[in-house]
C-alpha cells in the first residue's frame, strides 16, 4: 500500500527494553501510526539520549522540534527525533517544560544540537541550560516575542526596515499608504457600475443559444494575386513570356525585308585636284 510517509519497520520488544534501560527517567510511551515516542523527565533527558545512542544504535539527531499547548501547566514540548542507521529505525524522545524552566542541552552528545536548540529558543522561547551560544537565529536584531507561540499576535503595530543612516534594522509604526488605490466604488470585489471594453464577452448566454456571428467589417476584402512564375536560372528575361514572342517576330521581319544598299560614291574628274 502506498503511503505518503516513509514506512518504519518496527523493532519487536524494543519499547519495553528501552523503557527498562532508562529507568526513572521514563514517563510515558506512545506507539501510533508506526511512530514510537518516549516522554522522559527533564532531569533524565541526557541519560535517556545517551542510552539511545550508545546502547541501542541511534547515532544521529535529525531534528529538535517544539510544540506549544498554552492550556497546559508545562505548555512546551521539545521533541528529539533520532535515527538509527544500523537498524533503519526512528524514535522520538519528548520532554515538557514551561516558560521559566530550562531544558538540559544535548550539545555534548550531538554538536549539531547547538543550531537546533537555538531555533527552538528563537521560535518558542524555550531556554537550554548548557548551550554555549544560545541566541536568536531566524528573527532579526532586537526582535520581541516568539513567533510560533499560540498567543503571539498575527498582526502587529510595528514594521521593520533597514536604515541606511543608522546601518541597522529599525522598527517603525505600521503605515498603510493608499495613494495609488483610488477606487470609485464602495467595495473592491463589487466592481464599478460602468463596463470596460471586453466585459461584454463575460455575459452568459442561454443554453443552446447559437454563437453570435462576427460583426461585418466595413473595409472591402482585397484578394491576393498570385505571384508571376519565377524564370529558370538558365533563361534570360527576354527568353520567357512576351519577350520571346517579340524576338521571334523581329527575326521574321529581318529575313523578309531586302537589305538596303549603301549610296555610291561620286567619281572624281580628271581636272579636280
Amino acid at each position: 500500500m502506498n503511503v505518503p510517509y516513509p514506512v518504519i519497520k518496527p523493532r519487536k520488544g524494543f519499547a519495553d527494553t528501552f523503557k527498562a534501560a532508562i529507568g526513572k527517567a521514563h514517563v510515558a510511551t506512545k506507539d501510533a501510526v508506526d511512530e514510537l515516542t518516549f516522554t522522559v523527565t527533564r532531569e533524565g533527558l541526557i541519560e535517556a539520549c545517551r542510552t539511545a545512542r550508545d546502547e541501542f544504535g541511534y547515532q544521529q539527531l535529525m531534528e529538535i522540534a517544539g510544540a506549544d499547548y498554552p492550556e497546559r501547566p508545562e505548555r512546551f514540548e521539545v521533541n528529539y527525533h533520532l535515527l538509527s542507521v544500523t537498524h533503519n529505525h526512528r524514535i522520538r524522545i519528548k520532554v515538557c517544560t514551561d516558560e521559566d524552566t530550562p531544558v538540559p542541552s544535548v550539545t555534548s552528545l550531538w554538536p549539531v544540537a547547538g543550531w537546533l536548540e537555538r531555533e527552538t529558543f528563537d521560535m518558542y522561547g524555550v531556554t537550554f541550560a548548557g548551550n554555549p551560544d544560545l541566541r536568536r537565529i531566524l528573527t532579526d536584531y532586537g526582535f520581541e516575542g516568539y513567533p510560533l507561540r499560540k498567543d503571539f499576535p498575527q498582526t502587529g503595530f510595528v514594521e521593520l526596515r533597514y536604515s541606511e543612516a543608522e546601518k541597522r534594522v529599525v522598527y517603525e509604526p505600521v503605515q498603510l499608504p493608499q495613494d495609488f488605490r483610488n477606487f470609485d466604488f464602495l467595495m473592491p470585489w463589487e466592481g464599478p457600475e460602468y463596463r470596460l471594453p471586453g466585459d461584454e464577452k463575460a455575459v452568459p448566454e442561454a443554453p443552446g443559444a447559437p454563437s453570435p456571428a462576427p460583426a461585418p467589417s466595413s473595409q472591402p476584402k482585397v484578394e491576393a494575386k498570385a505571384p508571376p512564375p519565377t524564370p529558370k536560372t538558365t533563361e534570360t528575361p527576354a527568353q520567357t513570356g512576351a519577350g520571346a514572342k517579340a524576338n521571334k517576330e523581329a527575326a521574321k521581319k529581318s529575313k523578309a525585308a531586302p537589305k538596303a544598299k549603301a549610296p555610291a560614291k561620286p567619281r572624281k574628274k580628271k581636272g579636280d585636284a
